[in-house]
């Protein structure tokens, strides 16, 4: 068994509500397809910057003509996750770190059902 403490024991995702991730602590994160859809990590949606932190590609904007979706999602290496969206964008990779960090910044509660 990995030892990782970022390597989810868990990942639940509620294609049209939320991701839900249970961690080797037995904590748990839920962060919503909203925030994980405006936070998507990739160059595309966050810019792509150089090693001084300095802009080089502008972001780009996306408008969501219709609900938030997720059609799957696929683990990448032991490290991250990828989402499929309904926009059909897939290049975002979320790390375990920034998914634990984005749960910590945006809270959500879980209705045991």
């Amino acid at each position: 068994m990995d030892n990782n403490p970022l390597m989810p024991t868990a990942i639940r995702l509620r294609k049209s509500e939320r991701l839900e991730i249970t961690w080797p602590d037995q904590s748990t994160s839920v962060i919503s397809l909203r925030v994980l859809r405006k936070f998507c990590p990739c160059a595309g949606c966050q810019g792509e910057r150089d090693l001084l932190g300095r802009q080089l590609l502008p972001v780009v904007r996306t408008s969501y003509d219709g609900p938030i979706t997720a059609l799957g999602a696929e683990l990448v290496g032991n490290y991250a996750l990828r989402v499929l969206w309904s926009d059909q964008h897939f290049t975002g990779i979320y790390s375990f770190e920034y998914l634990r960090q984005l749960a910590a910044q945006h809270p959500q509660t879980t209705d045991q059902t």
